[in-house]
């Protein structure tokens, strides 16, 4: 199978006879919906597809894709998706992960699938809780928050998933809310376009147990204010009226009234730019969806992909030594005759 073979598909062949055994009003329902929609319209055959995740409420994404998928372990849905990805490169594998599970536990393989460029599209649903497990607090909630486990208040400080992802040299970075389904789609569009590994931050609503997270960005008297919408090429700014602009100063980005400075000194957003440090500074602009915060792609470079690094080093191989002898790989180190 190639990418030139196209299918003609609608949201409802993406749909699985599995119940949906999520809460009701939980926006992994908002999600599934734009996932299915966006896989409908790509057009690609369903058995080119795969869906892998590991332990959490978005981790029963598979059951609900009528594609090939599988339910996995805690925190290590990259690892495998990893695997799959090189040893069947005509495939497009997603992951569907969650604070929790990708930032915690698997934390480890989620930097290093993103350091290594394998052709995935990694989605974080970020809820900031632990939901299947019943509230605790998770890597991204913000410090201070009170759950059951934390009476007192969390001691920890928040990851920020995309400063996490921009920081281990992922190719492709971006941010998205679940109740935006428009945007989200054109986020997805332009994740399975890039070729090598594509982070996505979903913004998820948990309306059981940390509810009106995102309200800020969400909220129709507040979310013009606070949603700073990147796009390539243009000046950072935002605002009902265009008020507020982003400029860098000393590497750093700060939020400046836009008629307090001059056209040429507002920041405009270069998701290619091949340096991600101006990517970076946008992503320190909150460390949480609070206040203004920035929801679009961040970075969006090409670079190779390990696959097709692996792949080119066997054919090297090959044109400078012809082929191995593997007996002798064995015994070049020494050999040992137990007895």
């Amino acid at each position: 199978m190639t990418d030139t073979i196209t299918t003609n598909y609608t949201r409802a062949d993406f749909q699985t006879d599995q119940e949906v055994r999520w809460c009701p009003g939980c926006g992994d329902y908002t999600i599934l919906a734009a996932v299915q929609t966006f896989m409908a319209d790509l057009g690609l055959p369903k058995e080119q597809m795969v869906f892998v995740s590991g332990i959490g409420c978005s981790s029963r994404f598979p059951y609900y894709m009528n594609t090939y998928g599988l339910h996995s372990i805690h925190g290590r849905a990259p690892a495998i998706a990893s695997g799959i990805a090189v040893a069947r490169p005509d495939l497009s594998v997603w992951v569907v992960t969650g604070d929790g599970d990708a930032l915690s536990i698997g934390g480890n393989h989620l930097i290093h699938a993103l350091r290594r460029n394998m052709n995935l599209k990694i989605l974080l649903f970020n809820n900031q809780i632990y939901g299947l497990t019943k509230g605790q607090y998770s890597p991204t909630s913000e410090k201070g928050k009170r759950t059951k486990s934390s009476p007192a208040g969390s001691p920890d400080a928040p990851f920020n998933p995309v400063s996490l992802a921009l920081g281990a040299e992922a190719t492709f970075v971006a941010r998205t809310i679940d109740m935006d389904r428009k945007h989200t789609v054109e986020v997805l569009q332009a994740a399975h376009e890039h070729k090598g590994t594509s982070f996505i931050e979903v913004y998820q609503n948990c309306n059981v147990f940390n509810d009106k997270a995102f309200i800020e960005l969400t909220g129709k008297e507040t979310r013009l204010e606070n949603r700073i919408n990147l796009e390539h090429g243009q000046p950072v700014i935002f605002g009902p009226e265009g008020e507020n602009a982003v400029v860098l100063e000393d590497g750093a980005a700060r939020i400046v009234p836009t008629d307090s400075v001059a056209a040429g000194d507002i920041l405009v957003h270069d998701a290619h730019a091949p340096d991600p440090s101006a990517a970076f500074a946008l992503s320190r602009l909150s460390h949480g969806p609070y206040g203004p915060t920035p929801i679009g792609v961040f970075r969006d470079v090409a670079r190779s992909t390990y696959e097709q690094d692996v792949k080119q080093q066997l054919v090297d191989a090959q044109e400078q030594k012809g082929a191995g002898d593997l007996s002798k790989l064995i015994r070049s180190m020494g050999a040992w005759t137990v007895e």
